[in-house]
């Protein structure tokens, strides 16, 4: 059912982002000044069709060769186009054919915007990436925006990423998660699928599913608490708290199942451009510039072994365990927030 519903209620149902029902697929997240200048140059048809959660784009991915799942009417594939620049590339995959459509046809128009054409489009479903013969260890970042709730095999999906990155790549992506997981009974609503409430993970299942694809060690980067403004919808999803959730997954190699101290600390440089003065990487981690900063050792390896190498200094290393960082828990990470009276919210 969920192939099929999702094409059609994404190529059907919906015209624009203003039928939504809930917030769930909006973007609420105030951009950047960088991203917003390069949504001013991403055509109107392709913004107005664009059904996100959040925002994926990363910091310091000039150059790099990106892939978006479920990239849609093409809105994020057409920021990351700009961010990687000419020497980067950009393949978006989707299963819509009419949301594909929009994506193909202006891409002439964004080429000639943006002085360089470096961004392409393939009609999949991405729970078979692997019949799209597409490299082992091809792509430095994937992206995916709000789409991996409306698969039914998300084991697939990561299994494949995981495959698909070079060492020390990045799978950054925005989804919907629950905070319990949900009936299976729900996954009949063409609705609450549709607008992506019925196929979202229980956080705790997602952890044990990210590191059983090789993802040990999963950073949730930002989150906030769903508004279901439908009274109808609230009503059969009644008793589950929904949040939008964006996490980067890292493959590495080495990654601990839990934040082991080893002494070690990083000091940023202040050179990713739009984060010179505070580099996030998570949500527990905004790094300021010129300061020593304490990390545990999975976070030295996803700043030593990865494109963010270049901007820090490194101090330590693993010859001596102090034992477990402190902060390191295993609670629901999601900030709690009465949500209920929360209509849905405007899209970016």
């Amino acid at each position: 059912m969920n192939i099929e519903n999702s094409r059609n209620y994404y190529g059907q149902v919906l015209s624009g982002s203003s039928d939504l029902r809930t917030d769930a697929c909006c973007t609420m997240e105030a951009p950047p000044k960088a991203v917003r200048a390069a949504l001013a140059n991403v055509h109107e048809e392709v913004r107005a069709r664009y059904y996100g959660c959040g925002l994926v784009v990363p910091d310091a991915i000039e150059g790099c060769a990106v892939l978006d799942l479920g990239s849609g009417s093409g809105q994020d594939a057409y920021l990351l186009s700009q961010m990687v620049g000419a020497s980067g590339s950009v393949l978006g995959v989707d299963a819509t054919p009419e949301q594909l459509a929009v994506a193909e046809r202006h891409k002439d128009w964004h080429a000639e915007r943006f002085g360089f054409a470096n961004t392409s489009f393939l009609q999949g479903d991405i729970e078979r990436l692997d019949d799209l013969a597409l490299a082992d260890a091809s792509f430095d970042v994937i992206v995916s925006n709000c789409v991996i709730n409306l698969v039914a095999d998300k084991a697939a999906v990561f299994r494949a990423a995981h495959r698909l990155l070079k060492p020390g790549g990045e799978l950054y992506f925005s989804d919907v998660y629950a905070d319990r997981r949900v009936a299976p009974a729900l996954l009949a609503d063409p609705v609450l699928h549709g607008e992506c409430l019925a196929g979202a993970l229980y956080w705790g299942d997602f952890q044990a599913l990210a590191k059983t694809s090789g993802f040990a060690d999963p950073r949730l980067v930002t989150d906030r608490p769903l508004g279901i403004g439908d009274p109808v919808v609230a009503e059969k999803v009644a008793g589950h708290r929904f949040f939008s959730a964006t996490y980067r997954l890292f493959k590495l190699d080495g990654l601990e199942p839990q934040c082991e101290d080893y002494g070690q600390a990083v000091r940023y440089r202040g050179t990713i451009a739009g984060s010179e003065r505070l580099f996030v990487l998570d949500k527990h981690h905004g790094i300021e510039a010129g300061r020593v900063f304490p990390v545990c050792g999975n976070t030295w390896r996803m700043l030593a072994d990865t494109r963010f190498a270049p901007h820090f200094d490194f101090f330590g290393d693993f010859e001596k365990h102090y034992g477990i960082f402190a902060g390191c828990g295993t609670s629901m990470p999601f900030d709690v927030a009465d949500s209920s009276a929360s209509g849905p919210g405007a899209c970016c």
